[in-house]
């Protein structure tokens, strides 16, 4: 699938954002959110901000968020597909595992390779993070992660 534009939010965000949750009983519920990355002067310096992503092109980087909660305070483990037409980035403050083979296997980055050659944040097909206790007791929290539109 090429991404030359894309419209509607709710569509896109559904497709963007397919996260699973991996946990004795799933009573997890996530929020998926996909903003897109814009630049703008504002008294004379550029800031960043985020905007919701109606329309998305060639080049823009967005960033995708998943705030999850449950009731439970129970570990699990939040997964992420990287649809093909994103490119990842990163991830924001946590660290997560990530894989380059279709969620078959997982690690760092740095420590993946695909024939032979160090993976890169272009080969990530997967992300994924485990909440562990204490941050699974609080019952709510956020994940996000960058990519670029290819």
């Amino acid at each position: 699938m090429r991404i030359g534009l894309l419209t509607g939010s709710v569509a896109l965000c559904v497709s963007l954002c397919a996260a699973t949750i991996a946990s004795a009983q799933s009573l997890v519920e996530i929020d998926r959110e996909v903003f897109v990355e814009r630049s703008q002067q504002q008294g004379g310096r550029t800031q960043r901000i985020l905007a919701p992503a109606d329309t998305l092109e060639r080049g823009d980087t967005v960033v995708l968020m998943l705030a999850w909660s449950t009731p439970h305070d129970r570990p699990f483990t939040i997964s992420s597909r990287v649809p093909r037409t994103l490119a990842f980035r990163a991830s924001g403050g946590d660290a997560p595992q990530v894989s380059v083979d279709g969620g078959r296997t997982w690690g760092t980055l740095e420590a993946l390779r695909i024939e032979g050659r160090k993976a890169t944040s272009a080969d990530v097909t997967h992300v994924r993070w485990d909440v562990a206790n204490p941050r699974a007791a609080r019952g709510r929290g956020v994940f996000t992660y960058s990519a670029v539109v290819r």
